[in-house]
């Protein structure tokens, strides 16, 4: 098996690198896009956007499957444009990448992934089609990428105070911890079965028999007991125990009451559809948002990766305006 790394590396970089335009004949399945005579293969665009497409049709379906896929066919030949400019750009430019870089890489994925063994390294590669030399090509043109793109961003980058509270304010819920009530349930749905005395005579409807569990509770019934003896949820065996919930756990009509009652109080009998609730909450925890100080570190981090990126992207801008680009 190959180790998860190097599988990663041999799978995805050797996808991404184009392929020069007289070798276009021998692409039997065709081609994809073209930039500055270097050709992008439908088959890369497969490869790469192979696993989007599994985790899309997990989700989607028909005509809204097919749409997602061409989104993601269309941004996977996009990021293949962009690394080839960035890779012609580095040649045009008669950059270097040392020597020993690319040693560096390779050995700590020898390292890493085969605990120091050059030679399970090697006898991998050659199992899956690839020399040494190759292998470390595809490390340099990795390595490359990654160096020219970090080479257009700052190290100096300053986020101004205002941005972090601009940043903050609009993002709070992030920080937030919602509400919470330790709830305990009792729950009869007409047409189920339920134990007990007051069951027992086929007479009494669900209706009936929740409002008299209810009055059992306020004349000082235990509610667990009354839980375990006519609930018909999951919970029962439990007491009709639901733990801490959040509201969006609930239905929003029981949401509304749950969050609404006092420590210690139980609800009036709540009809939703054919079915009968009793609430009684054990405890409460207010919403919590975490101050700006804690999160501070961690948002200007953000707020710093954004215009990395934004650098980033600016910059590859100016190389796609200089290039010959043609999408088929």
């Amino acid at each position: 098996m190959i180790p998860n790394r190097l599988f990663f590396t041999l799978f995805l970089v050797l996808s991404l690198l184009p392929l020069p335009l007289q070798a276009a004949q021998e692409v039997v399945n065709g081609i994809a896009a073209v930039v500055n005579g270097e050709v992008i293969t439908f088959a890369q665009v497969r490869e790469l956007a192979a696993a989007q497409e599994k985790s899309a049709s997990e989700v989607y379906h028909g005509d809204e499957l097919q749409a997602k896929i061409k989104t993601i066919h269309e941004q996977t030949i996009k990021d293949l444009i962009d690394r080839a400019l960035i890779l012609q750009e580095f040649k045009t430019k008669e950059f270097t990448i040392p020597s020993y870089v690319i040693d560096d890489s390779v050995q700590k994925i020898i390292r890493e992934e085969f605990g120091g063994d050059r030679l399970a390294f090697v006898k991998t590669l050659q199992s899956q089609g690839f020399s040494m030399a190759r292998f470390r090509d595809i490390e340099k043109d990795k390595i490359t990428v990654q160096a020219m793109r970090q080479a257009k961003t700052s190290d100096n980058i300053i986020v101004s105070p205002i941005k972090i509270r601009e940043y903050y304010n609009k993002n709070s819920a992030t920080y937030t911890t919602p509400a919470q009530v330790k709830l305990r349930m009792i729950v009869l749905h007409e047409g189920g079965s339920s134990g007990g005395d007051a069951s027992s005579d086929p007479g009494i409807g669900k209706k009936q028999m929740a409002y008299e569990i209810r009055d059992k509770l306020a004349g000082g019934a235990e509610f667990d007991r009354m839980a375990q003896m006519y609930s018909e949820d999951s919970t029962n065996e439990s007491g009709g125990d639901w733990g801490w919930i959040e509201s969006k756990t609930l239905n929003e009509d029981l949401a509304k009451v749950a969050f609404s009652l006092k420590k210690g109080e139980i609800s009036p009998v709540i009809q939703v559809d054919n079915s009968y609730y009793i609430l009684m909450v054990e405890d409460k925890k207010p919403a919590i948002t975490k101050p700006l100080s804690e999160v501070q570190q961690d948002i200007v981090q953000g707020l710093i990766q954004q215009e990395k990126l934004k650098a980033q992207e600016e910059w590859i801008d100016t190389l796609r305006k200089k290039a010959y680009i043609k999408i088929m």
